[in-house]
């Protein structure tokens, strides 16, 4: 994927109106944002991507639905719609989506990348099928629906490091409690 400019962030998850490219924010431990689109259904499965093989940070592991860096001076809101049709071929709409919060991450999965982002996170219910999904490949290399029990269980044992991107424990129980709350 080609270089993109993303906003600088100060540590608390502030605006600086400064703008840095995604590499050179990976390279120095710049904080920025991204978004993170959990889809599920209302039988309690949820949507994962496998990361594609080429991909710098975490390839080859299972994640969130959808995921991308919002672009400099782009709305969470439009950055979501945007990685959902680049990365699923998913069209939705603002009402779609669900605001649930923001989280802090702080991570460096290799020795070249300190990723330091906010990830402003949605949710959203699938209600399409996943033979009609058209994956961008330099992103996602396949998708599976799984239960939400299911993958509780993975997250909080020995194969979070093993098969899923080591988001934590906190952002996991956050999420899968924001989504089995959607559900009742």
């Amino acid at each position: 994927m080609a270089d993109e400019w993303i906003d600088v962030l100060d540590q608390k998850g502030n605006p600086t109106h400064k703008k840095i490219l995604k590499s050179e924010a990976h390279k120095l431990g710049v904080f920025h944002q991204s978004v993170h689109l959990w889809l599920y259904t209302s039988t309690g499965n949820l949507l994962l991507q496998k990361r594609a093989p080429a991909k710098d940070t975490y390839p080859g592991l299972w994640d969130v639905s959808v995921a991308g860096h919002i672009s400099y001076q782009e709305a969470p809101m439009k950055a979501a719609l945007r990685e959902s049709r680049e990365e699923l071929g998913i069209m939705l709409q603002e009402s779609n989506l669900s605001f649930i919060g923001t989280f802090k991450s702080m991570m460096s999965p290799s020795d070249n990348i300190i990723d330091n982002e906010f990830h402003r996170i949605y949710i959203s219910e699938f209600l399409g099928k996943i033979s009609e999904l058209q994956l961008q490949k330099e992103e996602v290399s396949q998708v599976k629906l799984i239960p939400i029990k299911t993958l509780y269980a993975h997250v909080m044992s020995e194969h979070i490091s093993k098969e899923y991107v080591p988001h934590g424990t906190t952002y996991y129980n956050f999420i899968l409690k924001e989504i089995t709350n959607k559900l009742k």
